[in-house]
Parts: C-alpha cells; sequence; structure tokens
C-alpha cells in the first residue's frame, strides 16, 4: 500500500470517526432531551395526584372522581410510552457509542500503520546516510593510504 493510499484510507477513517462522534451527540442530546420530558411528566403527575388527593379529602362528586382517575390513567400512558422512548433512546447512544468506537480503532490502525511507515523510512535514511558516512571515510582512507604509498 502506498503512502497515498494509507494517507487517504487515514483521512477517510478520520471522518468516518467524526461523523460517528457528530452522531453519537446527537443521540445524547435527544436522550437528555427525552429524560427531560420523562421528568416533566413525573412531575406533573405527582402534582396531579396530589390535587386528586387533596380534592378526595375535601370531598368530591363522582364526576369529577372519575375525570381525575381517567386522566392520570392517561398520564400513566403516557409516562410509560416515555420510559420507553427512553430506552429506546439508550439504545441508540450505546449503539452509536459502539459505532464511534469502532471507527477510533480503525483509525488508530491506519495512524499505526503511518507511524510504523513513517520510523521505517527514517530508519533507512539514517542507513542512507551512515552509509554515506561511511563511504566518504573509506575514500579518504583509502585516498590517504594511496597518497602515503607514493
Amino acid at each position: 500500500m502506498s503512502h497515498s493510499q494509507l494517507d487517504m484510507l487515514s483521512d477517510l477513517a478520520r471522518q468516518a470517526r467524526d461523523q460517528a462522534g457528530q452522531t453519537l451527540a446527537q443521540e445524547r442530546q435527544a436522550e437528555q432531551q427525552t429524560t427531560a420530558q420523562l421528568d416533566a411528566l413525573k412531575r406533573y403527575r405527582a402534582e396531579y395526584s396530589a390535587r386528586f388527593q387533596a380534592a378526595m379529602r375535601e370531598g368530591i362528586d363522582p364526576a369529577s372522581m372519575y375525570n381525575y382517575q381517567q386522566f392520570l390513567a392517561s398520564l400513566d400512558t403516557a409516562l410509560e410510552r416515555a420510559r420507553q422512548a427512553l430506552n429506546e433512546q439508550q439504545q441508540r447512544v450505546a449503539k452509536s457509542q459502539t459505532q464511534w468506537r469502532q471507527q477510533q480503532r480503525a483509525l488508530s490502525s491506519y495512524d499505526t500503520l503511518t507511524e510504523r511507515r513513517l520510523r521505517q523510512a527514517q530508519q533507512r535514511q539514517g542507513r542512507q546516510e551512515q552509509k554515506h558516512n561511511d563511504d566518504l571515510v573509506n575514500s579518504r582512507t583509502a585516498r590517504r593510504l594511496s597518497e602515503a604509498s607514493y
């Protein structure tokens, strides 16, 4: 694999990782919103239940009691849906997190290959410089020896 191909793969992996990160951030934000909605529903249900209890203590007609009970039942249904939505959103967050980790591992692999190639190139260059220096020293030594033998 050529250097440019590895760079291209690394760039693509970085873009995929960044996209997965953006998706993860969006999913986490949606999870926070869903949690806030669930919490608001819980608070509202508790407040409405307290009003119902107060109305029961003060005396309430059967029609009003039925209305309170029906509304509380609809709030319970809404709470169940909100819990289910939160659970589904948490699963999406977990899936996005897994995808981000996979993309990060792929990018790390390409980065490791790039670093290895760079080290190998530096080692080759170092060996070439050493060989060049050795050749210079050897030619100087040979020249001195040939000059000394005349």
